[in-house]
């Protein structure tokens, strides 16, 4: 039996597998690959890959990649079963350990953002808090973070890096953009910067505080360099137009392969960076927000526009133009309604 169909069950390939096995508690299991590459289903849509011992790190690493956390977010998921698929084909060799996820598999089948609760609010330990208890998904958050810590462990001493793939239902002024977790005194490293560049992903977004997501989990817990990546737009499987990610395949390929960096080229040698200059909160039963729901985000509003009031105060944008990013007005009192965002440098590679 080969490795593919000792892994996958005979289904034709990861991703058919984790699809059907959605709802199953899967024991681990684990197969070489012809060329002495482990591979450790760890559980359904978990694959823990570690090249042979004698082969050389040359970049000194170890990734972590991770899609699905949104059910409906489909792209991402896409390129992560091809990859694997072209692996187990023989059509490039592992060069560095690497743990692939799928997040939410039951929300994967279901075609939506989530089931019971959205999964990427539950890291950094949130998937504890009690109104959460018995939640499936708040079992997945939790046994994710424990995949996490268990693989950088093992591979302390390497340079360790989480990418988050994501897609977006709100249109977008900038169509590809990266999210940097805020950990205090920490600045994002130029080879981070490239290789953003390379995934033809041109904007940068600092956050400005720890949350829960699963990019802030792995950046303030496990010391990883982490982003949220946001790839395009939210299709069903079977939709997408997966050339329009052919840049963060490709990107990912030679990190996994352990190939050197290429030389950056325009128009992706520019990556713009932005900063929160306002957090907007749902400050009660007077709070009016004055951005319409169907706004895409990095929509730039001119200085002096009112963008949030209530009986007692309100914001406006400052002496230079502010952006929107993540607008939604329909959350609970407290939560977050949008960020304001400006533009702070530009990152020019080599």
């Amino acid at each position: 039996m080969n490795a593919s169909n000792h892994l996958f069950d005979f289904h034709p390939d990861w991703l058919a597998h984790t699809l059907a096995s959605a709802s199953s508690d899967l024991p681990e299991t684990k197969r070489q690959l012809p060329d002495g590459t482990q591979v450790s289903r760890k559980a359904n849509g978990v694959l823990w890959l570690t090249p042979p011992a004698g082969r050389e790190n040359v970049n000194n690493e170890a990734l972590i990649v991770s899609a699905g956390v949104h059910g409906n977010e489909t792209a991402p998921i896409e390129v992560l079963n091809g990859l694997v698929s072209e692996l187990f084909a023989g059509e490039w060799q592992l060069g560095c350990p690497v743990l692939l996820i799928l997040g939410n598999p039951p929300a994967m089948v279901a075609g939506q953002r989530f089931v019971d609760v959205n999964m990427n609010r539950l890291f950094n330990g949130a998937h504890g808090q009690a109104k959460y208890k018995g939640l499936p998904e708040a079992r997945r958050a939790q046994f994710l973070e424990e995949m996490c810590r268990q693989f950088a462990t093992a591979h302390h001493g390497l340079a360790l890096s989480h990418y988050d793939l994501h897609t977006a239902i709100r249109p977008s002024k900038r169509e590809r953009f990266a999210l940097y977790p805020f950990v205090p005194g920490r600045s994002v490293p130029a080879a981070q910067c490239e290789f953003l560049l390379e995934a033809e992903v041109e904007t940068l977004l600092l956050q400005h505080q720890e949350s829960t997501v699963f990019s802030s989990f792995t950046s303030s817990l496990l010391k990883a360099e982490s982003f949220t990546v946001e790839l395009g737009k939210v299709e069903p499987f079977g939709r997408n137009d997966l050339r329009r990610f052919r840049g963060i395949e490709r990107a990912l390929r030679r990190r996994f392969s352990g190939a050197p960096a290429p030389q950056a080229r325009p128009p992706f040698d520019r990556l713009t960076v932005f900063e929160v200059v306002h957090e907007v909160l749902n400050t009660g039963p007077s709070f009016r927000f004055h951005v319409p729901d169907e706004v895409a985000n990095f929509t730039q509003y001119q200085p002096g526009t009112v963008i949030w009031e209530d009986d007692r105060t309100s914001y406006r944008v400052g002496t230079a133009p502010e952006a929107v990013v993540f607008p939604n007005p329909h959350v609970p009192v407290g939560q977050r309604v949008g960020l304001m965002i400006r533009a702070k440098n530009e990152f020019r590679a080599g």
